[in-house]
């Protein structure tokens, strides 16, 4: 049993030690230019999801769910989110910026968060990724009802998705 436990050890550390070289001796690639492998991306995704889920906190939406606070969400993501993540209705060109994790085409493969945890990376953004901190620049409201707007943005009445498509007044 001993020699059992000293090999789970050693072991463990040679993991550790090993680990330790290969991301010290600048081993993995780091090239924007090429796909990352799927078991970086598998991490990555997994890391990302994680941090997401511990430090969101699952509060309700203050704002009440009306027709209203979606065609704000909309409108807000229309101006300052769909030039990365795209529009409803027309196909991503897949000329955005090259980034890892990979930037989700919301209209596309809508999103797995809740509603908190859109207004949470919103608002904080996604280090060392393209989402950048929405917070030091819009108000809560804001954030908060784009968050209802992604989360529904797939299902949304047509009435809201036609006041969302309509300019604003002088606007052409």
């Amino acid at each position: 049993m001993k020699n059992f436990l000293f090999g789970v050890l050693l072991t463990m550390c040679v993991l550790a030690v090993g680990s330790f070289a290969y991301l010290r001796l600048g081993i993995p690639e780091v090239r924007a230019d090429i796909p990352p492998s799927r078991w970086e991306a598998s991490i990555v995704n997994m890391s990302v999801h994680a941090s997401v889920r511990r430090e969101a906190q699952e509060l309700p939406n203050p704002l009440k769910l009306t027709d209203e606070t979606l065609i704000a969400g909309g409108k807000f993501y229309l101006d300052d989110c769909s030039g990365c993540h795209g529009t409803s209705g027309k196909p991503f060109n897949g000329k955005g910026p090259v980034v890892f994790p990979p930037i989700p085409e919301l209209p596309i493969v809508g999103t797995e968060y809740t509603e908190a945890q859109i207004f949470w990376i919103a608002k904080h953004g996604i280090r060392r990724s393209a989402m950048f901190a929405n917070g030091v620049f819009a108000k809560d409201d804001q954030l908060w009802s784009v968050a209802a707007y992604v989360k529904r943005m797939n299902s949304l009445p047509p009435a809201v998705q036609a006041a969302i498509a309509k300019p604003a007044e002088g606007q052409h």
